[in-house]
């Protein structure tokens, strides 16, 4: 059995098999010296019917000056449609990580980063995050960037064609983590020019369904990991 000393009170702990009472552990959250941590929340506009298979929805690029690293906690979203569709589909989600991303994407909102926007403490510095844009009506302009073959994440849901008559959620997706970190799990590492991205699955949405989706995102900017 080994023992632990206090700094303060100079008080010894067991550590393996004890009597005693044990120790206690508080979690914190990432030490992020001069970077920070962050939260992001978009919306899109109402999504066109019919969009077509493998859009891209939504980007997140990462491009540091300062030699940080990203680490993506969670990702999470939802969507909901407004309209029915004439003929029933099998539709998805899915996270996909982009490397050597040299050029941003481009179309549907930009989201503002700087200043005292997203970060979890007015101290914190400003994101690194280079873009971040969700789509208004259609798929983003993709940039200069290499996707995964394999996503990290990915949901899937089946669309019927039932009219909407009467006031009742019309969801397609509730909010859902299509990534997440376990405790003490790895998170996403993001160097420079990295990111993920959000596009729909092999199957195109269906038509006459008219829809629209949030994103959240939790992130920390952190010198090492």
């Amino acid at each position: 059995m080994a023992v632990l000393e206090g700094g303060v009170s100079a008080a010894l702990a067991g550590v393996g098999a004890e009597a005693s009472s044990p120790l206690h552990i508080a979690p914190a959250p990432w030490s992020y010296g001069a970077g920070g941590v962050f939260r992001a929340g978009a919306t899109s506009g109402t999504m066109t019917a019919a969009l077509g298979a493998n859009s891209e929805i939504f980007q997140f690029r990462y491009v540091t000056a300062a030699s940080r690293v990203c680490l993506v906690h969670a990702v999470g979203i939802s969507a909901g449609a407004n309209l029915a569709a004439t003929a029933a589909a099998l539709v998805a989600f899915r996270m996909t990580v982009a490397r050597g991303w040299t050029a941003a994407g481009s179309g549907g909102t930009r989201l503002t980063l700087t200043g005292d926007n997203v970060n979890l403490r007015t101290t914190m510095a400003t994101s690194e995050v280079n873009d971040a844009g969700i789509s208004t009506t259609a798929a983003l302009t993709a940039g200069t960037k290499t996707l995964d073959t394999t996503d990290i994440g990915a949901i899937s849901q089946g669309i019927g064609t039932g009219a909407i008559t009467v006031s009742v959620p019309l969801n397609i997706i509730p909010d859902t983590k299509i990534f997440e970190v376990p405790p003490a799990g790895h998170p996403l590492f993001l160097a420079n020019q990295e990111g993920f991205v959000i596009r729909t699955g092999a199957n195109a949405f269906p038509a006459a369904m008219t829809w629209s989706f949030s994103v959240w995102v939790a992130w920390s900017e952190v010198p090492s990991f």
